[in-house]
């Protein structure tokens, strides 16, 4: 029976069969034969033309240096808020060290396969199920590595690990369903929300810039009418009044001017007091308002200070002359008097 046993092939990985010992060989590219003699191992042939010797030298493993892809099974794990996923995953491996991987381990594939799926289950736990569906790729690089620390004494490397399908249970499904539906709800209000701000927004700056631009038309419109129209007016009103001073100056320095003054200021002063109580309520008089004879003296007497140097040098050009005591000015003013009483 150990006879038998020893003849029998051995298991091969990934290949149908192992080639037989005729002692020239040609191995393939991409291929590493492991060569046992007496038993015991011997070396690895290379790709290309290989001399062995018959019945003492044995190829044991043939090893693929190909890039291998494994379908990882479907397996339940739980996530850290309580939700139970069926998952499954496709790992991609490649055999860096043939010596190691076939006296390291009996199975590389059930073993790299067992290690992915108990990785997953612990790296699932760690997540939410919101963060499950977000991290994939850092999920899959924690698996990664996680193979990598345990197969590295197995010669195999893992290149990567790809989820495939994630199965969440119906009850869950449908509440995820209700959440994305509920917030593009949310999504849109706010959408439409802002898009009423940024209206009202525009709305409101549009007005602004309407009233400033109409603000800004009515002053250079000001301005126009200021430099034209009233600016001519004003003018032409200065130089009428000019020349009313002028010709009212040369008729008080005429003979008789002061008493015409006198006059015209007593009648305004009398008139005055029509007027006075037509624009307020409130009306404010002299404590003397029925002694005319005095206001209108009064109101001479202010004249006469204003005029006084005016007069003066009036009095030393004329020659002097023989007047009556009593000046046309008195006689107005007890004119005026008897009138009004």
């Amino acid at each position: 029976l150990k006879h038998v046993a020893r003849l029998a092939p051995a298991p091969c990985r990934w290949n149908s069969g192992l080639p037989v010992n005729i002692g020239v060989l040609f191995v393939p590219q991409q291929e590493a034969w492991v060569v046992e003699r007496m038993g015991k191992f011997h070396r690895i042939l290379e790709p290309g033309l290989n001399f062995l010797i018959p019945l003492l030298d044995r190829i044991r493993y043939v090893q693929s240096l190909k890039e291998i892809v494994i379908n990882v099974p479907e397996q339940s794990a739980v996530t850290l808020d309580n939700v139970t996923l069926q998952i499954d995953g496709v790992l991609y491996l490649r055999v860096m060290d043939p010596y190691k991987a076939s006296y390291g381990v009996e199975d590389p594939e059930y073993a790299v396969t067992q290690l992915a799926q108990t990785t997953m289950r612990s790296e699932l736990g760690k997540l939410s199920l919101d963060r499950v569906f977000r991290e994939r790729e850092s999920l899959n690089a924690s698996i990664v590595d996680a193979i990598n620390q345990a197969s590295d004494c197995w010669g195999i490397r893992c290149l990567r690990y790809e989820i495939k399908d994630i199965h969440v249970p119906p009850r869950v499904k449908e509440s995820m369903q209700m959440q994305v539906e509920a917030e593009r709800r949310k999504r849109a209000t706010v959408l439409e929300s802002e898009g009423t701000r940024e209206s009202a927004i525009n709305v409101a700056e549009g007005q602004k810039q309407a009233q400033i631009l109409a603000s800004e038309a009515e002053k250079a419109e000001q301005i126009n009418k200021a430099a034209g129209r009233e600016a001519n007016a004003m003018l032409v009103k200065a130089r009428a009044k000019a020349e009313a001073i002028q010709l009212l100056a040369a008729a008080l320095a005429q003979q008789h001017g002061n008493a015409a003054a006198s006059l015209s200021v007593a009648e305004q002063y009398v008139n005055a007091f029509s007027k006075i109580a037509k624009d307020s309520n409130t009306v404010l008089l002299p404590a003397n308002t029925g002694d005319v004879t005095n206001m209108v003296a009064q109101a001479l007497g202010i004249y006469t200070t204003l005029t006084k140097p005016q007069t003066v040098k009036t009095q030393d050009e004329m020659p002097p002359a023989h007047e009556d005591s009593r000046s046309p000015a008195t006689e107005m003013l007890k004119a005026e008097q008897g009138s009004s009483s």
